[in-house]
This record gives structure tokens, C-alpha cells and sequence, in this order.
């Protein structure tokens, strides 16, 4: 029974001892804890902090640059203006410039147009002058012609009439014309052209000499040359016949001839061959020629072109036709170049 009440009585300090301990242990890690959360908002606070004023330094320096470049711009346009303004009322806009340049101008032109002026006057009275002294020349051309008209002491003129008070102008225009006589041409001697007629006047004139011609500037002839009875053999060779006339025109014949005899000293069968196999069943047979028709040979390019009749024949022998060999063939080999080469 002791034992029992010990035993609840030591468990009951047991609780009490570690829910004190756990209490207190409990409020010393929050304790900690806590002093742990301050100083971490400290740091962060004083990280922030500079953070912060680091960002704020940047942008007051850029505002201040931003200022100062706002500050040079706004500088540089005054002074580019004023520049800018200067140099176009100095140079390209002067007023005071253009007002000299146009009153110059004026003045000049002013110049000009007296000078326009009194140089169409000019024209104008040379012009006037100049068909004064055509009408002058006309009226004195025309009196010329009609100075037969001018009145005379005896007989008066057409346009003196006697039943006039005054003269007419045109009389005292043909008074005052004179006549113009054509001088008369003169006749250029020409000297004579006999020698005959030279020799009396020797210092004026001379016997005709001939010229002195140049000489003749030949070449010598350059080789090679080549030997008088090479050159005699090629311009005089003999005739050479062509195949033409060479051949007889009976060859043709003759060969046919030959072709048929050679076939039937041969034995050639010419009946068509039907052999025991079937080998051949698909090849074609052909004939001869001289057996492949039952008239005979073929006479076309023979008989149809060249028929002989001995009838119209005027000597007994055949005719045969002996023509030249072409002149370019013959020369084949023959002949030199420019250069001395054997074409």
C-alpha cells in the first residue's frame, strides 16, 4: 500500500517536473526564436536599406545626367541658333546686302535699257538711212534710165511742160543725174603658142623642156625556182581521159553477162527450198535477179536510156565519147603557193 502512494506520488512530481521543464524549454526556444526574427529583420532591413539608397543614387544620377545633357542640348540649339542666325542675316539673307544688290540691279538695269534704247534709236535712224539712200539710189536708177526724158533748149520735156508755172521734181532730178558709162572690157593678150613666135623674145619666154622621168624601181625576183622542163611537163602534159570516157558504155553488159554465167556454173537452184523444220518458216525468201521475173533481167537504166540500134549507126564501130580531164584536178599536186609549197 506504501509502495502504491509512492509510486503515484513520485509519478505525480514526474508530470509536474516535465511539463514545468517543457514549459520553460518551450519558452526559451520562442525566446530565441524570436531574437532570431529580429536580428534577420535587422539584416534585412540594413540590406534593403543599401539596396535602397544604391537605386536612389542611380537614379539621381541619371536625373542628373538627364539634366546636364537636357542642360548642353538646350545650350547648343541657343548657340546654333544664334550661329545659324548670324551666318544667314550675314551671308545668304542680308538685308542690308540684298537692298545694295537691288538697287544695284535697278541701276543697272536702268543702264541697260538707256543703252537698249538709244541703240534701237541707233538702229531705227541707220534703218531710216539705209531706205533713204535705197529710194535715193532707186529715184537716181530710174532718172538714169529716163534721161532721155530731160528737157533740152530746143525741145522741152514731159515733165517741162510749157503750160506748167513750176518744173516738175523729176526734171530737176534728171538735171541732176550724170550717165555712168560701162567701162569697156579689156582684152588680155595671150601669148602665142608657137615657138616661132618665142625666139624673138627670149627673155619672156622659153622653149618647153621635158621632165626628167623617175627611175623605174625593180624588184628582184626571190626563189626558189624551179626547173624549165618541170614547168614545160606541167603546162604541156598530155591529155588524161576521165572514167567516163576511159570506159565503155557495153561494160555494164558485159558484167551482167559474167553475173549469169557465174551463177549457172555454180548450179544456184532458184526454186524456193521448203526444209523439214520450222527454223526457217519466218525468214523471207529472196529470189535472184536475173530469174525473179519472166521476162528476163530488168532493162530499166539499161535498155530505156542506152538502146543501140545498129541500123542508124554511121560507122561500123561504136561510138565512144573522149572528154578532157577537169583543169582544178589536174593541177592536184601540181602547182606552188605564194610561199613555194606544193598544194
Amino acid at each position: 500500500m506504501s509502495k502504491s502512494v509512492v509510486d503515484i506520488f513520485r509519478k505525480k512530481e514526474h508530470d509536474a517536473s516535465v511539463r514545468i521543464q517543457s514549459w520553460f524549454r518551450g519558452c526559451q526556444v520562442r525566446a530565441y526564436i524570436r531574437y532570431l526574427h529580429r536580428q534577420a529583420t535587422i539584416i534585412q532591413k540594413r540590406w534593403r536599406g543599401y539596396l535602397g539608397r544604391q537605386h536612389f543614387y542611380r537614379l539621381v544620377k541619371l536625373a542628373f545626367y538627364t539634366m546636364k545633357m537636357n542642360i548642353y542640348n538646350t545650350m547648343a540649339v541657343r548657340i546654333q541658333r544664334r550661329w545659324r542666325g548670324y551666318k544667314i542675316r550675314k551671308y545668304c539673307f542680308n538685308y542690308y546686302y540684298l537692298k545694295n544688290y537691288l538697287r544695284a540691279v535697278s541701276e543697272t538695269n536702268e543702264a541697260i535699257r538707256e543703252a537698249l534704247d538709244e541703240f534701237a534709236e541707233m538702229k531705227a535712224r541707220e534703218k531710216k538711212k539705209a531706205d533713204l539712200e535705197r529710194e535715193e539710189k532707186e529715184r537716181t536708177d530710174r532718172a538714169r534710165k529716163m534721161h532721155y526724158l530731160l528737157s533740152t533748149k530746143q525741145i522741152p520735156g514731159i515733165y517741162n511742160s510749157p503750160f506748167r508755172k513750176e518744173p516738175d521734181p523729176w526734171e530737176m532730178e534728171l538735171r541732176k543725174v550724170r550717165l555712168v558709162r560701162e567701162p569697156r572690157p579689156q582684152v588680155k593678150q595671150t601669148c602665142s603658142a608657137c615657138p616661132e613666135d618665142w625666139l624673138p623674145c627670149p627673155r619672156h619666154h622659153s622653149l618647153p623642156q621635158a621632165e626628167i622621168l623617175p627611175p623605174i624601181n625593180r624588184k628582184k625576183c626571190q626563189g626558189p625556182f624551179r626547173q624549165v622542163e618541170e614547168v614545160l611537163a606541167q603546162r604541156y602534159k598530155p591529155m588524161e581521159l576521165t572514167l567516163r570516157a576511159s570506159e565503155p558504155f557495153t561494160d555494164f553488159k558485159e558484167e551482167r553477162e559474167e553475173l549469169r554465167r557465174q551463177e549457172c556454173a555454180c548450179n544456184i537452184s532458184d526454186s524456193m527450198f521448203l526444209p523439214f523444220s520450222n527454223y526457217h518458216k519466218n525468214k523471207k525468201y529472196l529470189p535472184l535477179i536475173h530469174s525473179s521475173s519472166k521476162y528476163g533481167p530488168a532493162s530499166y537504166g539499161y535498155q530505156s536510156f542506152r538502146d543501140e540500134n545498129p541500123r542508124k549507126w554511121i560507122c561500123s564501130k561504136d561510138f565512144q565519147s573522149v572528154l578532157p580531164s577537169f583543169e582544178l584536178f589536174s593541177k592536184f599536186g601540181k602547182s606552188y603557193s605564194k610561199a613555194g609549197q606544193i598544194i
